[in-house]
């Protein structure tokens, strides 16, 4: 069993990846025009607000008194969601669709390396649950990119 520090320290790092992609859902829904697509992100956004806050729980339950409550600028240039901005800018959902993958891909491989931890039973079940919804978020958006890629 990882020690308690280790524990912490894996969960604080999806906190950061989740408020990053909560960030970046959330500038990516300001974004966009199409109704659909500014409703999923805004879900997405949320759902990592949601699974952020699940976490931060989880650490205080193992001692971390101050959880992680954002993402850092070296951690969302590292999680794929600082080119976003320049997406953005242009405006067109299939680039602003392929960095919201990017972002996701990143998350998708922090989830999976947090799981190759031995965590005990609550954090991993947690972790393995939001991995499932990220991992069925980011197949989502993937789907919608190409769809988009095939449309342009």
């Amino acid at each position: 069993m990882a020690d308690q520090k280790e524990i912490i320290s894996t969960i604080n790092n999806l906190i950061e990846t989740l408020k990053d992609g909560q960030k970046g859902f959330r500038e990516a829904a300001d974004a966009v025009n199409d109704p659909q697509l500014k409703s999923l992100f805004a879900e997405y956004s949320q759902q990592r607000f949601r699974f952020a806050g699940e976490l931060q729980t989880q650490a205080r339950s193992f001692g971390e008194a101050e959880p992680e409550t954002g993402g850092s600028a070296a951690g969302a240039m590292h999680r794929g969601w600082i080119n976003l901005k320049s997406a953005i800018t242009s405006k067109e959902e299939s680039a602003i669709l392929a960095e919201c993958e990017r972002g996701e891909d990143s998350a998708v491989q922090e989830f999976e390396k947090a799981m190759r931890h031995e965590l005990p039973a609550p954090v991993r079940d947690t972790v393995s649950r939001q991995y499932r919804e990220i991992k069925a978020a980011h197949d989502q958006i993937k789907n919608l990119r190409d769809a988009a890629k095939k449309t342009a």
